[in-house]
């Protein structure tokens, strides 16, 4: 994978933190901000994938066992 550098400014206090959590998990800063990054891009493209699925859903429209006909009224399930 090919790779470019990069320039960002964050606070002092988060990249000490950040570091210290790298060192933790056994990776350099980078290292750990590809992880990062990686993680919130998969969870974008699954959250994605899955509004698709629900919208094709909504669109194909489900089985509820009617065959498109409802066999009451309106009238017949609310009380006026």
């Amino acid at each position: 994978m090919e790779r470019q550098n990069v320039t960002i400014s964050l606070p002092s206090s988060l990249l000490r933190l950040a570091r210290h959590l790298a060192v933790d998990k056994g990776l350099s800063l980078s290292g750990f901000l590809t992880l990062l990054l990686q993680e919130q891009i998969g969870e974008a493209g699954r959250y994605r994938a899955a509004c698709r699925r629900q919208l094709d859903l909504l669109q194909e429209g489900l089985e509820l066992g009617t065959r498109g006909h409802a066999p009451w009224r309106r009238e017949d399930l609310h009380e006026r």
